[in-house]
């Protein structure tokens, strides 16, 4: 690993952190000693910053370059099917948050016969073209009931996350999505009306939801993955 990707892996590390709300930009400037405007600039990618910053972030954070080491190792390999043969088992913040999942996260694997995800479709924003593309996720009970009788509680969810688009995968049939809701993942049917991104139900009892999008928002940003195998038992 070069100077330069080791660079690019601690900025999107951090990003990471941030997304999932361990870590903030004033809380990294306390800890680091450097200003605000100087790490902003950094995580977009506006400035670069020298080998003595990097090594005080990493050890503010209790990094070092092996956590970054995954990143680079599997890079190339999210696009390919072929590495899901086993799929990692993971908590719905890594769905959410990691690009990357990493061994110790991992709360399991799924066993998949070989080449079975070869021909699934993606359609992927172009901010996912670095993300580990297949992971599962066990639904909660509260998912279960709203989307009875497609889930049961802790049935394994198969995620792609190469495909957020709102673009039905099958005619005429409704796609299932794991959807960033606040910090939480949500399994429901997705449609987008009025500036809002629109969460079905599949048991009628239960409600529509309706997330209002930020400024700068699009919808896909906050569609974690089709759901592309749900297994109410194991």
């Amino acid at each position: 690993m070069n100077f330069t990707q080791m660079h690019e892996y601690l900025r999107l590390e951090l990003q990471r952190r941030i997304q999932r709300g361990s870590l903030s930009v004033s809380l990294l400037a306390r800890q680091t000693g450097y200003g605000q405007a100087h790490l902003s600039n950094f995580l977009r990618s506006q400035r670069q910053l020298s080998l003595e910053a990097m090594d005080r972030i990493l050890a503010a954070q209790h990094m070092t370059t092996a956590d970054l080491q995954p990143l680079r190792a599997r890079r190339n390999a999210a696009d390919s099917p072929r590495e899901s043969s086993m799929v990692p088992i993971v908590s719905h913040n890594t769905a959410l948050f990691e690009p990357i999942v990493r061994p110790g996260v991992q709360q399991g694997l799924l066993h998949l016969p070989g080449g079975a995800l070869r021909a699934v479709s993606a359609r992927r924003a172009h901010s996912r073209r670095t993300w580990q593309r297949f992971v599962a996720v066990r639904a909660t009970a509260a998912d279960a009931a709203a989307m009875e009788p497609l889930l049961m509680p802790d049935a394994v969810v198969l995620l792609d996350r190469h495909y957020n688009s709102l673009v039905a995968y099958r005619p005429n049939r409704p796609n299932l999505y794991a959807v960033r809701h606040g910090a939480h993942l949500t399994l429901r049917y997705a449609d987008f009306a009025a500036n809002r991104l629109v969460l079905r139900p599949h048991n009628i009892g239960y409600p529509v939801e309706l997330i209002d999008l930020d400024p700068g928002e699009a919808p896909n940003d906050l569609l974690t993955g089709r759901v592309v195998l749900i297994l109410n038992e194991l």
